[in-house]
């Protein structure tokens, strides 16, 4: 056998793919990513339930934009729905939470009508918001597949402060990210009572009756992403 000693140009090329695949990959989401708040108002986005609050004796919106944030006064029952459904996303932000508050953040979901069924824990998934900061974990805790899934552990911090929290589904795997911990990876093909949960739908933010704000969301849509990777290595 006739062994040929490897270029030194060879070598630089092998080693430097992988810094060129992770640059496009890189590229590739920030092609794909969407700012879904402006700063300013809710264009993009669809209050469904309860509209209207109610501010020193006058009535103001349930959900409006104010330095920077999204913020839900709090008023009865509902969702904040943004108006493009995804497939597979990583969608990131922070939320706070008053004091024995409950909010939630809807993902894969569909329009909210009104009726039980159309809510996101039922006909997909709502990851929970609650002041639960380092009590037992159970499938009502905050970052829990409400109802379904518990989270790993209750990392959310108390009352008033940031969290911040990521996360990201590609097909049946749904992974999220909670003050820098993971607090759920699932495959939900693997866990019969969610197996046939659907695989897209719409993103959504809680009102459950609790003052809530939400800032610096982010969404990067990952659908043929893995298409794109499998093309760049041929």
């Amino acid at each position: 056998m006739n062994l040929r000693p490897t270029s030194k140009l060879a070598i630089t090329l092998a080693a430097a793919l992988p810094s060129v695949f992770l640059a496009a990959s890189l590229a590739s989401a920030a092609e794909n990513a969407v700012q879904p708040f402006n700063g300013k108002d809710l264009t993009g986005w669809v209050v469904e339930g309860s509209a209207k609050a109610e501010r020193d004796g006058k009535p103001v919106p349930n959900w409006y934009a104010e330095d920077g944030e999204i913020r839900c006064a709090g008023k009865g029952y509902g969702f904040l729905r943004y108006d493009k459904p995804f497939a597979d996303f990583r969608f990131s932000l922070e939320y706070k939470l008053a004091a024995r508050g409950n909010s939630g953040i809807g993902i894969r979901g569909v329009k909210f009508t009104g009726k039980s069924g159309t809510r996101p824990s039922a006909a997909s998934y709502e990851l929970q918001i609650l002041d639960d900061g380092g009590k037992q974990p159970n499938d009502h805790a905050t970052m829990s597949l409400y109802r379904h899934v518990a989270p790993k552990s209750c990392a959310a911090r108390k009352a008033g402060e940031w969290n911040c929290v990521e996360i990201e589904c590609r097909g049946p795997k749904i992974r999220v990210t909670l003050n820098d911990e993971v607090v759920q990876d699932i495959d939900q093909s693997t866990i019969e009572k969610i197996k046939n949960k659907p695989l897209s739908g719409y993103l959504s933010l809680q009102c459950h009756g609790s003052v809530v704000a939400y800032r610096n969301l982010k969404i990067v849509d990952l659908a043929g992403e893995g298409d794109e990777e499998l093309k760049k290595a041929d």
